[in-house]
């Protein structure tokens, strides 16, 4: 492959390439930072997609230009008030105009806009960040309500879709199985235990409840940019896992994530606990901007899943350690079980807290 710096040239019409570093963390893409000298804007983002995860990244660019260009639209006929400000990341184009650049070894890479004056956590802070990280949500989906459907390609078949994630953990434990542990006997447990609820959502679609409406796919809370100086939410990047699909995975995704203080990398799992009062901050910010698109049906479904979400990650992630890591990124061999184990005792919590969860959906309606 192309040195990133021979890329990233490659996405400078003017300037030259100062610096380059590697930036955040995520599980599945490499993610460069680049600083530019004598350009408009001194910085932006260069990535390599995983080829294992996205098998068509001409479908990811496609869908993601199309989002990023609705979503520019949109702002631009209904500014936000105040100084409030909200990014979704532009793509850049090479030099010759294409929107990515295929190096000598294959690696597919692209390049995205910086979001200046702004940073992640990996945990929320408090209640006022959660607030932000729902109304991020919230607005995206808002955003995006009246794109069609048909103009997004389903980049991620199988995303999302809970069964399906049962369907293979069964064939890894079929063909590998399980060297028995403690935590792995717990989680073999686990699963079984709640295999009747995996098809929820899905049937709920199936069946007319719920209807499928662009959604982000990833939004966990350090995919929710904040300003730096102001605390408010600006950006939801992270694009890739844009696709037609239902929002409920996308805001159980979004709860999941923000309502742990420990964060889904503590290795203190017997000690996750899913807070409520989190949640409730969360749910307050996104329906501020959720409620004019949302149907009466929606609610009905969303303790199931904030529910639904964690389960499948965990499921997601034992599936992996059972596999011999081969989608997640593991810093040591048994990094994704440890994982699953976080999201299992989160799924417990939230099961142990259903009725006050449910309550407080009730109120927010």
């Amino acid at each position: 492959m192309d040195h990133p710096v021979g890329v990233a040239e490659q996405f400078t019409p003017q300037g030259r390439v100062l610096d380059l570093r590697e930036y955040g963390h995520g599980n599945v893409n490499d993610t460069f930072l680049v600083t530019v000298e004598g350009a408009a804007e001194p910085h932006f983002i260069l990535q390599r997609l995983n080829p294992r995860v996205f098998r068509r990244p001409e479908l990811v660019m496609k869908n993601l230009r199309i989002v990023s260009d609705h979503a520019a639209r949109r702002l631009a006929r209904a500014p936000l008030a105040g100084r409030r400000r909200f990014e979704v990341p532009r793509v850049l184009l090479t030099r010759d105009g294409r929107d990515h650049v295929i190096d000598p070894g294959g690696s597919f890479w692209r390049a995205l806009s910086f979001i200046d004056a702004a940073e992640t956590f990996d945990t929320i802070k408090d209640a006022g960040h959660a607030g932000e990280v729902g109304y991020a949500l919230g607005r995206f989906h808002n955003l995006l309500s009246d794109l069609a459907l048909e103009r997004l390609s389903d980049t991620l078949p199988g995303f999302h879709l809970t069964p399906g994630y049962l369907a293979h953990y069964d064939e890894v434990l079929e063909r590998r199985g399980a060297r028995p542990s403690p935590e792995v006997n717990y989680g073999l447990r686990f699963v079984a235990e709640r295999r009747a609820f995996a098809p929820v959502l899905e049937d709920a679609r199936t069946e007319g409840r719920l209807r499928e409406r662009p959604m982000h796919g990833d939004p966990k809370i350090n995919n929710v940019m904040l300003d730096t100086a102001t605390g408010q939410a600006v950006a939801l990047v992270d694009l890739d896992t844009v696709k037609p699909g239902l929002v409920h995975y996308d805001i159980g995704d979004c709860l999941r994530s923000g309502c742990n203080p420990l964060g889904e990398e503590t290795g203190d799992w017997e000690r996750v606990r899913f807070e409520p009062d989190l949640c409730r901050a969360m749910l307050q910010g996104y329906l501020a901007e959720a409620r004019d698109f949302l149907a009466e049906t929606d609610y009905t479904y969303l303790y199931d899943a904030i529910r639904l979400v964690a389960f499948e990650l965990g499921l997601r992630f034992f599936t992996d350690y059972l596999a011999g890591n081969v989608y997640f990124k593991a810093r040591h061999p048994e990094h994704n079980l440890v994982r699953a184990l976080v999201q299992f005792k989160l799924t417990e919590s939230i099961e142990s807290q259903a009725a006050s969860l449910s309550a407080i959906i009730r109120d927010l309606r």
